[in-house]
C-alpha cells in the first residue's frame, strides 16, 4: 500500500532527531516542574490567550491596523511559508496507531484521527491546507529555506521513531496542541483579507483546554507516566520534547520575514529565465528591450524603476491605472497565464502600495462572501462520494446491512483494491494492520487514506 523509507533514511532521521533534541535543551520552556501541575498550567495558558485575544479585538474595533498581515500578499506569503509544517499536520502521532489496544495511547490516537478529520475530506487538515494553497497559487513552496522544513522534519522523525522517543512524542504533542494566540489572530486577519480561515478556526475548536486536544495532551502525560521506571526522567524527556516546538521557522518568524519589494523581485526573477527569450524587440524601456532587461536577473530592480519612470507602472494608485498590470490581468491581457494567483497578488499589492489604505483596509471578508455558498467543491464531493460508496463493501460486520458492492473503474481502482484486501483480512487485527499504513502522513489525505481512516476509526471504537 506504500513504500517504506529505506534503512539508511530511517537511521539518518533518528540521528537528526537526536541532534535536534540536544539543541532543544537550551531552549526555554514554560512548563511546570511537576506533571501534577499541567492541567492548571494548560487552563491558565488558555485563559491568558483568551484575554490577549479580547484585547486584540478591542484594539481593532478602536481602529488599530492589522497586527500580522500588511496586505493579502503578505498573508499568502505566510500560508506558503508554513506549508512544510502544515502539510504533515499531526504526523508526530502516527507511530502510536499500531498500539490501538493499549488504553494509555487512546487519547493520542484520537487526536491523530481528528487531525485526519476521521476520514472526512472536509475536515482532514492536510486536505484543507492543500486546497487553500491551490486556491491562491501557493503550491511552489519547495524552494523555501531549510529552516522552514525543520518542524515538519521533526514531526516525521517522531512518527518514525516513536518506540524510542515516546516521552518526546508526548512532550511535543503537549506543546503543539496548546492554543496559541497567533492562531486566533491569523484566522481573524485572513478572513478580513478574503482568505478562507477554516483551516485555522478548525484548530481553534479542537485545541481547547476543556475537552479538546490541549486537554487530551495533558491527559496523555499522566496516562503514559511509568509506574515502575523513573517518573522524573520520563517527565524530563517530556519537557525536552516540548521544547522541540521552538526550533526552526515559526508562525511569527515567517510573518516577520515578509518584504514586499524583495518578494516582487523574487517573483520576477523566477520568470526571467524563460521570459528573456519570449518578448519581441519592438518595445524598449530606457533603451533596452524587455529581453535584455530580463537576461540579467540582477537588473530586475532597475527594470521595475524604469517601468515606473516611463509610465508603465503608477505606484500607489489603483493597479487598473497601470499599463503593466493590464498586460497581466484584464481583457486581452497579453501576459494572461504567466503569473499564478500568488504572483499576481504580489504584483498587485506592490503597485497599489499606499493606495490600498495600509494595514487597516477592510476588503469584503471571506465569510461575508461565502454566506450564501452552500455547495461543496467538486474535489470534496469526489472524496465524499467515493468514501460513501467504498465504505459499504467491506465485511458486513463493519458496515451498513443494506450496503451493496458498487461498480468500479480505473478512477477508483485503489479503493476497489482496498475493499478486496479488507474482505480477505483475517479479522479485526488483520484489518487494522492493513489500514495503518494508509493513515501515514504520506497517504492519509488521499482517497484510499481517507477511506482507511474512517474504517480504522470505526474499528477502534467497536467493542
Amino acid at each position: 500500500m506504500g513504500a517504506r523509507p529505506d534503512d539508511l533514511a530511517v537511521a539518518r532521521s533518528r540521528l537528526y532527531l537526536t541532534q535536534l533534541l540536544a539543541e532543544a535543551i537550551a531552549c526555554d520552556a514554560d512548563l511546570p516542574d511537576r506533571p501534577e501541575k499541567l492541567q492548571a498550567w494548560s487552563i491558565a495558558h488558555t485563559e491568558k490567550v483568551g484575554t490577549q485575544y479580547r484585547q486584540y479585538l478591542k484594539a481593532r474595533r478602536a481602529g488599530d491596523t492589522r497586527q500580522y498581515f500588511t496586505n493579502k500578499s503578505h498573508a499568502l506569503y505566510f500560508l506558503k511559508g508554513v506549508a512544510p509544517t502544515k502539510l504533515v499536520d499531526g504526523a508526530w502521532l502516527y507511530g502510536l496507531l499500531q498500539h490501538w489496544r493499549d488504553p494509555r495511547f487512546l487519547p493520542l490516537i484520537q487526536t491523530y484521527l481528528e487531525e485526519l478529520g476521521e476520514g472526512a475530506a472536509d475536515k482532514n487538515h492536510v486536505v484543507l491546507y492543500k486546497k487553500l494553497l491551490g486556491t491562491h497559487g501557493c503550491l511552489q513552496w519547495h524552494s523555501l529555506s531549510d529552516a522552514h522544513f525543520i518542524q515538519g522534519a521533526i514531526q516525521l522523525a517522531l512518527a518514525q521513531h516513536t518506540a524510542h522517543f515516546l516521552p518526546e512524542v508526548i512532550g511535543y504533542n503537549l506543546g503543539y496542541e496548546q492554543l496559541p494566540l497567533h492562531l486566533l489572530i491569523s484566522a481573524y486577519e485572513l478572513n478580513e483579507l478574503g482568505i478562507d480561515p477554516y483551516y485555522f478556526t478548525l484548530h481553534v475548536t479542537v485545541d481547547n483546554a476543556s475537552t479538546g486536544h490541549a486537554m487530551q495532551a495533558v491527559q496523555a502525560v499522566f496516562d503514559a507516566l511509568p509506574q515502575v521506571a523513573d517518573k522524573k526522567e520520563f517527565y524530563r524527556r517530556v519537557v525536552n520534547g516540548y521544547k522541540l516546538n521552538e526550533l526552526g521557522a515559526s508562525t511569527n518568524s515567517v510573518i516577520a520575514s515578509f518584504d514586499l519589494d524583495e518578494e516582487l523581485v523574487a517573483v520576477l526573477t523566477a520568470k526571467a529565465g524563460v521570459g528573456a527569450q519570449l518578448h519581441s524587440d519592438y518595445c524598449k524601456i530606457a533603451g533596452k528591450t524587455v529581453n535584455e532587461w530580463l537576461a540579467v536577473p540582477a537588473q530586475i530592480p532597475m527594470f521595475l524603476a524604469s517601468l515606473e519612470e516611463n509610465g508603465w507602472i503608477k505606484r500607489h494608485q489603483n493597479p487598473e491605472n497601470s499599463r503593466f498590470w493590464k498586460l497581466i490581468q484584464g481583457e486581452q491581457a497579453h501576459m494572461f497565464g504567466v503569473f499564478n494567483a500568488y504572483e499576481k497578488q504580489v504584483i498587485h499589492d506592490w503597485i497599489a502600495g499606499d493606495s490600498a489604505g495600509g494595514t487597516g483596509s477592510r476588503p469584503i471578508s471571506f465569510r461575508a462572501r461565502q454566506r450564501l455558498a452552500t455547495q461543496d467543491s467538486p474535489a470534496t464531493m469526489h472524496y465524499r462520494n467515493s468514501a460513501l460508496r467504498s465504505d459499504c463493501s467491506i465485511p458486513k460486520a463493519w458496515c451498513d446491512s443494506d450496503a451493496t458492492m458498487p461498480s468500479h473503474s480505473d478512477i477508483d481502482a485503489d479503493l476497489h483494491q482496498l475493499e478486496q484486501r479488507l474482505a480477505n483480512a483475517p479479522g479485526k487485527d488483520g484489518a487494522m494492520t492493513l489500514l495503518i499504513p494508509l493513515l501515514s502522513p504520506v497517504h492519509h489525505h488521499t482517497a484510499p487514506g481517507l477511506m482507511a481512516t474512517r474504517l480504522y476509526t470505526r474499528l477502534l471504537h467497536d467493542a
